[in-house]
């Protein structure tokens, strides 16, 4: 089974950026256009102001003062050239930070929502607390997120490595099908790393063959602007995608979730949240439904 294509053009036609206007947001958005201009791609900057309990001019007072620090930031990264040829749009909205990027999402129909945080602001907080699994979990599109311990230089062109993880699952492979693209698209290098139990018996002969597996899945036709690199390793799944991240130095991880149906599989979870909040580089979660089994 084959990692197959899906028709083009892919659903990156609108992208949603959620920012607090960090510095660090500002990264993601520079990270994020290089892939919008790959995909000739919408892109909906989004600041949320959060509901309080203040008086309505109070609130109004917050929502006019981000509209003006919106259109400082934008205008600067104008002036700088970092927007040219980039169709965009700054929104700022009144609510709840999931419900405001949702309904964007739903509204524009996007295919990509982008979330840059070091983790001390409202939406940081959102990658750390209770608010994650609805993020990830329930978000209708890919989510890519710059996490709290992102160290690596991010390429302005968008990624030039991607770190395909993949436990050959429906979910993963799924998420396979976006990654693919984007090395496509971004002429990318593509790394496929599985990640097996420590008890796996005969090491030499399962890695031959889950290298072999992982081979598989790229389909003849592919046509990748450099050869793929194929990783194979054993132990705790977090430890060692971000123990690989270390040494290939990804712009980019992809990983599959799904959607809970039990608590075994709630602890599955994991896996994909300990990764997004630990990683050296951006990673990018794709939702998919698996059939219980």
């Amino acid at each position: 089974m084959s990692i197959t294509q899906p028709p083009a053009p892919a659903g990156l036609g609108n992208i949603v950026i959620a920012t607090d206007f960090s510095p660090v947001s500002d990264t993601a958005l520079l990270y994020t256009l290089g892939i919008a201009r790959r995909y000739n791609a919408m892109v909906w900057i989004v600041h949320v102001v959060a509901d309080t309990f203040f008086s309505s001019e109070t609130q109004q007072r917050a929502v006019d003062d981000a509209w003006r620090e919106g259109h400082r930031r934008m205008t600067e990264h104008f002036i700088a050239g970092r927007l040219d040829g980039i169709k965009h749009k700054l929104l700022v909205e009144q609510g709840g930070i999931y419900d405001v990027l949702s309904r964007i999402v739903e509204q524009h129909n996007a295919g990509l929502l982008v979330l840059g945080t070091r983790g001390r602001s409202r939406i940081g907080k959102l990658l750390l607390g209770s608010t994650a699994e609805s993020i990830f979990r329930q978000s209708p599109c890919p989510v890519l997120t710059v996490g709290p311990k992102t160290e690596f230089e991010l390429a302005s062109e968008g990624p030039r490595r991607i770190m395909f993880c993949t436990g050959f699952s429906t979910h993963s492979l799924e998420a396979g099908k976006l990654a693919l693209e984007l090395v496509q698209r971004q002429e990318a290098e593509l790394i496929l790393l599985h990640v097996a139990a420590e008890s796996v018996p005969d090491r030499d002969v399962y890695v031959r063959k889950a290298k072999e597996r992982l081979a598989s899945l790229i389909p003849a036709d592919a046509h990748l602007a450099l050869p793929p690199r194929f990783l194979v390793s054993f132990g705790s799944a977090v430890d060692r995608i971000l123990s690989a991240a270390q040494d290939v130095r990804p712009d980019l991880i992809v990983l599959g979730v799904r959607q809970p149906e039990s608590f075994t599989r709630r602890l599955r979870w994991a896996t994909a949240y300990g990764v997004v909040t630990s990683a050296p580089c951006p990673v990018l979660t794709v939702r998919t439904s698996e059939p219980a089994g």
